[in-house]
């Protein structure tokens, strides 16, 4: 598992100058035909989203008041609770408006044929299923991931390939209040 704090990862300006962009992983690294990527996205102001042809995206609202993503004729869908996660095809052409000024989302991008994305809001703990690749991504509370593994805070992660294994078997709450994402990246059918 490669443990992640947002706060330490390198921001990409986007081309349109409406945000930026901090990659947690990609997969294969460095490659632009990735089969899976994760990142955090700071949305700074209204604007077009870039187009992914051939992908499935799912998008999460970590913090602010809120992003409202459209594209005409197909959908309008406004995210302001955070935790929820939104699928949609990445071939679409979206605008975003931000409501209530800037937010902070997670990004969950996959190749459609080559694999599949669940992202869900947890509490309990997390045990990734054998050859599956994925995220945790705390928002409250305290996690461990394994038995020895570092003990995350919220804004704090780990990511794992699909052929590793988790320490421990698990990441598991600390804490009551603990809650985090969980994106549980499989391979295509």
């Amino acid at each position: 598992m490669h443990h992640f704090d947002v706060e330490t990862l390198t921001a990409g300006r986007w081309r349109n100058d409406g945000g930026a962009t901090r990659q947690i992983a990609s997969r294969p690294a460095g490659d632009e035909d990735f089969v899976w990527r994760a990142s955090i996205a700071d949305i700074d102001r209204d604007g077009p989203f870039s187009a992914f042809p051939g992908v499935d995206r799912t998008l999460t609202l970590l913090a602010g008041d809120g992003v409202r993503l459209s594209c005409p004729g197909v959908f309008d869908r406004l995210l302001e609770r955070a935790g929820e996660p939104f699928a949609f095809s990445g071939d679409l052409a979206l605008a975003a408006e931000l409501p209530g000024g800037a937010c902070r989302v997670l990004n969950i991008m996959v190749r459609r044929g080559r694999a599949t994305a669940r992202v869900e809001r947890v509490t309990g703990r997390v045990v990734p299923p054998s050859g599956h690749a994925g995220v945790l991504h705390v928002l409250g509370g305290h996690w461990q991931a394994g038995t020895d593994g570092p003990v995350l805070a919220p804004g704090q992660g780990v990511w794992w390939d699909a052929d590793a294994q988790a320490p421990g078997g698990a990441v598991a709450p600390l804490s009551p209040d603990a809650t985090a994402l969980w994106a549980d990246v499989a391979p295509a059918g």
